[in-house]
């Protein structure tokens, strides 16, 4: 044990101040995530899934960096890898739409101004209704990894996937505060 030790000590204390690193990463991501979505009251499930998100590429970066610290052989590996990638290119490739609803629930988490609550119209020939424009409102249910769920003025739960949000135009015609007070004003 004192041997492996003592030929491996540079690479054992890389391998350290990387693990410390990471943890560190992790620990102030997550709070900067916890943060913004406090601030702009996210749910928080959805933190909890951006923060899933980011603790899975920190894992992918720790572990290329140790096949680096440690000097893995890179033909093997480059075998492996060449292998495994193509599965996965493929796999991808059949999949591309859920990496982008995916990659959407993450820029809607981050910068889209609509949240659960709101109540919107979709500007999309789809789902629109010419001869009943009050069918077009929705209200958002919940903001999932792949999809929104939205609740129409008949009740009905539809799932809209998060790239088509990003992609059509949406019409913000109250958010939750905004209904907050006007109850309040009927109140009153």
């Amino acid at each position: 044990m004192e041997g492996f030790i003592a030929d491996h000590k540079s690479s054992l204390l890389f391998s350290l101040i990387l693990f410390i690193l990471i943890v560190s990463l992790k620990i102030i991501f997550t709070s900067i995530v916890r943060k913004v979505g406090k601030l702009g009251d996210f749910n928080p499930v959805r933190t909890n899934l951006i923060i899933k998100y980011i603790n899975i590429v920190l894992t992918i970066i720790s572990i290329i960096t140790l096949t680096f610290i440690w000097g893995v052989n890179y033909r093997d590996l480059g075998v492996l890898l060449s292998s495994v990638f193509a599965v996965i290119g493929v796999a991808l490739f059949a999949q591309w739409s859920i990496l982008s609803n995916i990659t959407a629930g993450v820029i809607i988490f981050f910068s889209f101004p609509f949240k659960i609550g709101n109540t919107i119209r979709i500007l999309d020939k789809d789902i629109l209704d010419s001869d009943n424009p009050e069918r077009d409102v929705f209200v958002i249910e919940d903001i999932k990894a792949f999809h929104l769920h939205l609740r129409s003025s008949k009740g009905e739960i539809i799932t809209y996937p998060n790239n088509m949000v990003l992609q059509k135009g949406v019409v913000i015609i109250s958010t939750y505060k905004d209904d907050e007070i006007d109850a309040d004003k009927e109140n009153i």
